[in-house]
């Protein structure tokens, strides 16, 4: 196992995600907590020592099937993380309750990373608010050592979280972010993880196979890799990828079955970042899924001259692709959501000013009709 220095800890660069546990008929709140303590078991005999959960999971059960199990293990043999669901805006005033409840489930007495739950866009203002007192209230636990270390994860745009971090970035001291391959460029990672090394914060990535779509690349990419690297999976070279990134502390892996502990296991026995030639064809792969399902949009800004409603219609298309691209997805649906209405795709008149413009020759309108209807529909 791959290990990783943090403030005197030795932390397994491979950390073992709870948010797709395996469960039983296909139902989310049902985990399968015999297989699940199986993988648990393996990981453990294998070097891993992080594991990450959170009050959503499962449900709110991945907490519950975690603390169960972990519970039969020495408590300093592996650190524990969890998170403050402030992505639900009604939680926000019942920071000390939640904590409390928190150390109920997982069966401990202190947390060794905390972490506040996804900054972003929809969020920010209330995690800000002074009358809600989220970030006094778990720096607070941190000073009485039931938080260790406390940090952030954010799905926000990089404005957002510098925003955060301007005012809250000397108390975070760990930062979880959605890195890989497909959106180092696509959804702007790069942004983030420059920030993060401006601020001094180190890396935690998170989703590092995009949801597992990394591992079902076409034959014909499958082939390339393979080409290059033969003993290697498609989900090795999504782990290789983060691996080049020097700041990059714990990579969490959200694995469902034996199969993928295993695989993750071989991968992170030894450290082997990619060439300069290696990412250039990665990079190749990723334009290649991208182009097939996404607008063509340059952000060459014509089109927003001539908008009557004042859209800003590239940030608009770009979270378009993202939902396309996804099949759905948190993400941009947060993003747009968290838009004033009259900035939001549904405003757009349908006027089709923009694309008499546009060099690219997209139905702006049409998409922006198309998008305001997904919007409607919400996070499912």
């Amino acid at each position: 196992m791959i290990y990783k220095d943090f403030k005197g800890l030795k932390l397994s660069n491979l950390g073992f995600g709870t948010m797709r546990l395996p469960v039983i008929d296909g139902k989310d709140k049902c985990i399968d907590k015999d297989l699940a303590e199986k993988m648990f078991a393996r990981a453990i005999e294998a070097g891993v020592n992080y594991f990450d959960t959170a009050w959503g999971y499962h449900g709110g059960n991945s907490e519950l099937v975690t603390g169960e199990i972990l519970s039969n293990y020495d408590r300093d043999s592996f650190y524990l993380a969890t998170k403050f669901p402030g992505y639900d805006l009604s939680n926000m005033p019942k920071v000390e309750e939640i904590f409390e409840r928190q150390l109920e489930k997982l069966r401990t007495d202190h947390f060794d990373f905390y972490l506040i739950h996804n900054v972003c866009e929809m969020n920010i203002d209330e995690y800000l608010n002074p009358k809600h007192g989220v970030q006094e209230y778990l720096i607070r636990q941190r000073e009485n050592g039931r938080i260790k270390h406390l940090g952030l994860s954010s799905h926000g745009r990089a404005s957002t979280l510098k925003r955060y971090l301007d005012i809250w970035g000397s108390e975070m001291e760990f930062c979880q972010l959605q890195v890989n391959y497909i959106d180092w460029e696509f959804q702007k990672a790069a942004d983030g993880v420059a920030l993060l090394k401006e601020k001094g914060i180190p890396l935690w990535v998170m989703e590092p196979v995009r949801g597992g779509l990394l591992a079902r690349l076409s034959e014909e990419n499958a082939a390339k890799l393979k080409e290059l690297r033969p003993d290697e999976s498609s989900v090795a070279w999504a782990f290789r990828y983060l691996q080049t990134i020097p700041e990059t502390k714990v990579i969490l892996s959200g694995m469902t079955d034996l199969a993928q502990v295993e695989d993750n296991l071989r991968t992170f026995e030894t450290e082997k970042p990619l060439t300069d030639r290696e990412q250039e064809v990665l990079s190749g792969i990723a334009s290649d899924m991208l182009s097939k399902k996404i607008l063509p949009c340059t952000a060459c800004r014509y089109c927003t001259e001539y908008c009557p409603q004042e859209l800003d219609i590239p940030y608009l298309l770009s979270l378009y692709n993202d939902y396309e691209f996804t099949g759905g997805g948190y993400t941009p649906v947060m993003r747009g959501l968290a838009l004033s209405e009259d900035k939001q795709p549904s405003a757009c008149i349908g006027c089709a000013s923009c694309e008499q413009v546009c060099p690219q020759q997209i139905g702006i309108s049409g998409a922006m009709s198309d998008f305001a209807e997904k919007l409607k529909k919400g996070f499912v």
